[in-house]
């Protein structure tokens, strides 16, 4: 879900530089550093996640995985997302540096959103079930959430963009589903492995709500 460069207007382009810096200016502050290993693994995989893509329009649809970068990290989905983008900018012109705070921001954002929302529905549906429906709806979240601000990004920027920007969020819709259950999948089988990288409670664990 890159936009591409000479598309978003001056004013978007600085709110997006000016959020991200905020977002991973907490992302760091928060991280574990005993844990940078993970989030570097984390950060290349949705580096490699997200090179095969299919353009549309201004932007493009490929899998995200903010999704399940956010369920996994938490606030420090912002560096390990500006990380993955900046390196694709300048490995394969993918986005832009210039776009780098917008496209860093819609991802890394939702992915905070989905981090909430998995730890909210563990809470109240404790259980492997409920981690595993937490799992998918964070997923599905990342997606919604990032193509939504993509949408709305090239909306607020020109309003000739409006058509594009429909285009863009229908065509993520498909992908929800997919990054759900990858979600779902991945953090059923993390909480086999290494519980720990959940940062649930053991009741969400317990084998014995499967």
């Amino acid at each position: 879900m890159h936009i591409a460069e000479g598309v978003l207007s001056p004013p978007i382009l600085a709110a997006g530089y000016a959020l991200t810096a905020v977002g991973t200016a907490l992302g760091l502050r928060r991280l574990d550093y005993d844990k940078l290993m993970t989030v570097a693994i984390l950060a290349a995989t949705f580096f490699v996640g997200s090179l095969i893509h299919v353009p549309i329009g201004p932007s493009s649809a490929h899998l995200i995985l903010n999704g399940l970068l956010g369920v996994l990290l938490g606030w420090a989905v912002f560096p390990a997302i500006l990380a993955a983008l900046a390196l694709q900018a300048l490995l394969f012109q993918y986005g832009g540096l210039v776009v780098l705070g917008v496209n860093t921001f819609t991802m890394g954002f939702s992915g905070l959103v989905a981090w909430y929302i998995f730890r909210s529905l563990v809470h109240l549906w404790p259980g492997m079930k409920g981690l595993r429906a937490a799992a998918f709806c964070g997923g599905a979240v990342g997606v919604l959430g990032a193509g939504l601000l993509t949408a709305l990004a090239l909306a607020w920027s020109n309003e000739g963009f409006l058509t594009a920007a429909r285009l863009i969020f229908l065509a993520h819709l498909p992908v929800m589903l997919v990054e759900g259950l990858i979600t779902m999948f991945t953090v059923g089988f993390i909480a086999r492995v290494r519980p720990e990288m959940l940062h649930v409670s053991s009741a969400a664990l317990q084998p014995g709500q499967a």
